[in-house]
């Protein structure tokens, strides 16, 4: 072979492995990357490991939504939802994008990501169960570990084939180039065709979980219906599209399965329609018009979900319209038929709270908590009413108490160092801020929060368990960072 033809060659190499690569870097979605560690077959734990790790990237860098009452709902709808799919681990973890964007995604380890667009576009809860069910699948097949596994076994074979394609391109052949475009292809059409695979698998086994959870397996090819209409409308489809490609077979399928189910009586409750309209307040910039919108869907409901619903969106409209007194004549219409409803409970605590009567929350929420202990909404409207009647060393007790049952809430861990500050205790506010710090993934900036408590508590006299747990926690960091590195 001429020196022309080496170089020729050189070049043609350069161009495969470049080629090679294109349909990993345009199938990355737009969160942070889950790492390289992706060779060989994944454990459980070894899954769970990678998934903390991209969780912890998303906390730090996409704005996710602090409410309670939404993320105790996701948390606890997917719960009862996992309890009736294919799940082995059921260390499941959630994300609530705050993104008006149709998208939702599953992550190793139990992650499921949800954008604050999902409530807006699914329009009942067994369409935003089909959603979630289909997420489960996808965790619960592993489909991530054996996306990896298809793609080391065809490595070799694929690999070979362009390079023999090469060769062929390097001894002049006029079938060279031909030969190389085949194998790319071959090879692009075998990764979109395991993903086809994947997502038909989740679609049918996210069904199954769907109506052994009681809902309407009818509603998964509903919400198919609704995003193919959006899609035709839009130049750029919406995330969840990109991802998870609707197409009129997709759609004959699901239709076709839920067919194959008994008829049934769905049990339709009211809990879905209050988060949603928390979220359609939550995206609404202009509050009147919100205002507007709930008023005339209350004139207009057919059913008591319907106008319940609007009335409670129209509370909401109200509170962020900073007209409290409205806010609380709408609200209150809703307690006096369903008096005991913990989101309307905690809703009327924050409308009295932002009216400036946090003391009349904290009497009102008395009772409630005393039933629904360590409730996550109520317990933290109980919080923010001491914070706002400066009551900061009862605030943070009840905080530290709770975080004890949410370690992994970040959201909680930067309150309570927020707190801690206003309460004097400069120790607890860096030993918040680090494990804020930790569940975000920062873990230089941890253990410089661990070692300016440890500076202050080791000159303390009958101080030696909190040292020595400051500095046990200082080297769990360490490892963890290890880890990190280890994988990046």
């Amino acid at each position: 072979m001429s020196m022309r033809k080496v170089k020729q060659f050189s070049r043609i190499v350069a161009g495969v492995l470049i080629l090679a690569q294109l349909p990993v870097a345009l199938a990355q979605p737009q969160l942070p990357t889950l790492g390289d560690r992706i060779s060989g077959i994944f454990s459980l734990e070894e899954e769970y490991r990678l998934g903390r790790d991209f969780l912890r990237s998303v906390r730090r860098s996409t704005p996710t939504i602090n409410d309670a009452l939404l993320n105790d709902y996701v948390v606890n709808f997917t719960h009862n939802l996992a309890v009736h799919s294919d799940l082995q681990d059921y260390r499941l973890a959630f994300i609530l994008i705050d993104s008006p964007v149709l998208n939702a995604f599953a992550a190793p380890g139990g992650i499921i990501g949800v954008n604050g667009g999902l409530f807006l576009n699914a329009a009942t809860e067994g369409e935003f169960a089909s959603v979630m069910a289909h997420e489960l699948a996808h965790v619960s097949q592993r489909h991530f570990a054996r996306s990896v596994e298809d793609a080391e076994r065809r490595r070799i074979p694929e690999l070979a084939t362009l390079l023999a394609s090469v060769v062929l391109m390097g001894a002049g052949s006029s079938a060279g180039p031909a030969a190389v475009m085949a194998a790319q292809g071959r090879s692009i059409e075998n990764q979109l065709r395991f993903s086809r695979q994947n997502e038909a698998e989740a679609d049918r086994i996210g069904l199954r979980t769907m109506v052994n959870a009681g809902y309407d397996p009818a509603d998964m090819a509903k919400l198919f219906e609704r995003l193919m209409d959006i899609s035709r409308f839009t130049s750029r489809p919406p995330e969840f599209l990109l991802s998870h490609p609707v197409t009129e077979s997709r759609v004959s399928d699901a239709r076709s399965r839920a067919n194959r189910y008994p008829a049934r009586q769905i049990d339709i409750g009211i809990e879905y329609h209050l988060m949603r309209a928390r979220l359609q307040v939550h995206y609404e910039a202009n509050k009147s018009s919100a205002i507007e919108n709930f008023s005339r869907a209350i004139a207009n409901g057919r059913t008591d979900i319907e106008q319940n619903s609007s009335r409670y969106g129209l509370a909401l409209a109200y509170l962020a319209n900073k007209q409290h007194a409205l806010a609380q004549e709408e609200l209150d219409k809703l307690l006096a038929h369903d008096p005991n409803r913990i989101t309307y409970v905690a809703t009327r605590a924050d409308i009295m709270i932002d009216a400036g009567e946090p003391q009349a929350a904290l009497d009102y929420l008395q009772r409630h908590l005393t039933i629904n202990p360590g409730n996550h909404p109520l317990t933290m409207a109980s919080a923010k009413a001491h914070i706002a009647l400066k009551n900061y060393s009862a605030a943070v007790a009840i905080l530290e108490r709770h975080a004890v049952a949410r370690p992994e809430d970040h959201d909680l861990w930067y309150l309570i160092a927020e707190t801690q500050g206003q309460a004097g205790d400069i120790s607890k506010v860096h030993q918040a801020r680090a494990e804020y710090f930790i569940l975000v993934g920062d873990f230089r900036s941890a253990r410089e929060q661990l070692n300016y408590a440890l500076r202050i508590e080791t000159g303390r006299e009958n101080n030696v368990p909190l040292v020595s747990r400051l500095r046990q926690r200082v080297n769990d960091v360490e490892s963890l960072q290890q880890q990190q590195n280890a994988g990046s």
